[in-house]
């Protein structure tokens, strides 16, 4: 039976930045032993409410409520993280702020005690292993959190929280840089902290997870509540169109039908070991009317098959060429002239120049072709003529062609950058993180255009950390691990779990593929 007061009560929260109303009149209550999901599009209000509730940012209306210990509601005072954390409430962010240089147990003590203090340690470990016991989130204590593994190092951090008797936990994002399997580790363990009595706030943009973690599910679009959903009572359909306001189509996606070789990694090495670009004798295959899925823990090499594929780096050794000829230079112009386009990781550093407007930017890479340029001279008709029409067929919500591009959303720069690739119908395409912050319905749109792309002979590589995505995308998939690439073969003869396991590198399931 769910305890009649609540943990946490967030009570008519409403918060403006200028003319933007981040948060409308929002609310929620968080009742002890339950998870509960919040859910909602890139700019939907999801930071802003969470900043809100840990003291970074003052509503401008509205109230945050907390069970005090003599089992009454107090009420924190805004814009103060020191009264959160004392009123119970801990945060995991996304990206882990510890100190890499100190041991976990440090790191779980540091901000909470004076790490010197005499007997304090024995302490500290004594209460952590109590914790420990009761959580399931065993981790060696005495390593430095450098040597830990992601997974290692998020346990850590939800320590850290525990140990400063935190009876609130939320987590944003959390299994972005997790394997499958340390991803359902993580659920074990959230599934027991509520048993325990923990409220759990849970933000993620993947469905199947909260669907399989979560209790309740709450959906914000726009800053405002779109509505609450019972977990038990919901599928994938309802919160898709929850979160976007209409019903969501769904892509089907055929075979591909692979033709000549457009890429080829020969034994490719890059960099030195432990750089997030290094590569080790890295070879495959990229063929026209084909996508292949790079699958990986962020931080094993995706980037510096990103960065040679895109001409910003060339291989250290072995051979990379382009349809049969070596590419021995960075220099992405002239990949860009024979074909190839990408799609950055980075879309807002990356991907467009800030102060120049949507039509500069979509023009960018092509601004010496005759459709662009007469005589040296640049045809400013020509080039918002391409952007208008390119603002009406992928939906770039911005002024117009002469609005600056740091004023879009990052969802609508990477509708930018997909007209920019897409029109030109490259031979070649880099989608790195394709539909990272984008909603629901414009990541259907973006998955119908890279098939579509697919089915006109391009060659696509999908870099993503979704395994959903690679799974609803991927005629064929690569998975790197530390550097080094395994080719798992057609994505119908794989599944989740083996994918994990290659990860994280387990050889039982290379020598499992093998056979």
């Amino acid at each position: 039976m769910t305890d009649p007061i609540p943990l946490l009560s967030l009570d008519n929260i409403t918060k403006r930045f200028g003319s933007l109303l981040a948060n409308n009149a929002i609310s929620l209550d968080l009742h002890k032993g339950e998870i509960l999901a919040l859910l909602g599009e890139n700019g939907a209000g999801k930071t802003t409410l969470m900043n809100i509730l840990f003291g970074h940012y003052v509503q401008d209306e509205g109230s945050v409520r907390v069970l005090a210990r003599d089992g009454s509601q107090a009420t924190l005072p805004p814009g103060s993280p020191g009264a959160a954390l004392s009123a119970g409430i801990g945060m995991v962010h996304q990206h882990f702020t510890l100190a890499e240089n100190l041991s976990g147990l440090d790191n779980i003590r540091l901000g909470t005690e004076p790490l010197l203090l005499l007997g304090a340690r024995g302490k500290a470990r004594a209460k952590i292993a109590k914790i420990i016991a009761e959580s399931g989130l065993d981790v060696d204590l005495d390593r430095r959190v450098a040597a830990l593994t992601v997974g290692e190092k998020q346990r850590v951090e939800i320590l850290k929280a525990l140990y400063r008797d935190a009876s609130v936990l939320i987590l944003d994002e959390p299994t972005a840089v997790l394997t499958p399997q340390e991803a359902e580790g993580l659920f074990t363990v959230l599934r027991r902290l509520a048993a325990n009595g923990l409220g759990v706030i849970f933000i993620s943009h993947k469905l199947g997870e909260v669907l399989s973690v979560s209790h309740r599910i709450l959906v914000l679009r726009a800053g405002q509540k779109a509505g609450e959903l019972q977990t038990a009572a919901a599928d994938r359909r309802a919160i898709a169109d929850l979160m976007v306001g209409k019903a969501v189509a769904e892509v089907t996606r055929t075979p591909g039908k692979p033709g000549e070789i457009a890429l080829q990694f020969d034994a490719v090495s890059l960099g030195r070991p432990g750089d997030r670009q290094a590569l080790r004798n890295v070879s495959f295959a990229l063929r026209t009317g084909e996508i292949v899925g790079l699958a990986g823990v962020s931080g094993n090499g995706q980037s510096g098959i990103a960065a040679l594929i895109s001409g910003l780096a060339t291989p250290a050794s072995g051979t990379l060429r382009l349809f049969g000829t070596p590419v021995t230079s960075a220099d992405p112009r002239a990949l860009v002239a024979q074909g190839v386009a990408r799609m950055p990781e980075d879309r807002q550093h990356d991907g467009v120049v800030g102060t120049m407007s949507v039509a500069d930017n979509i023009a960018i890479e092509e601004v010496r072709s005759p459709g662009f340029s007469r005589h040296g001279l640049l045809d400013r008709k020509a080039m918002r003529a391409r952007a208008t029409a390119a603002i009406a067929a992928y939906d770039v919500r911005c002024p117009g062609p002469d609005a600056e591009a740091r004023l879009l959303s990052g969802g609508n720069v990477q509708k930018l950058i997909l007209a920019r690739v897409l029109e030109r119908e490259p031979r070649v395409i880099l989608a790195n993180q394709p539909t990272r912050g984008l909603d629901i319905g414009a990541q259907s749109e973006v998955h119908r255009r890279i098939i579509a792309a697919r089915d006109r002979g391009a060659a696509v590589l999908v870099i993503s950390e979704d395994l959903d995505e690679l799974f609803a995308l991927a005629d064929r998939f690569l998975v790197v691990h530390a550097g080094e690439l395994i080719d798992a073969g057609p994505a119908e003869h794989l599944d989740r779990g083996t994918i994990g396991l290659l990860m994280a590198g387990q050889s039982q399931a290379q020598e499992a593929l093998a056979s």
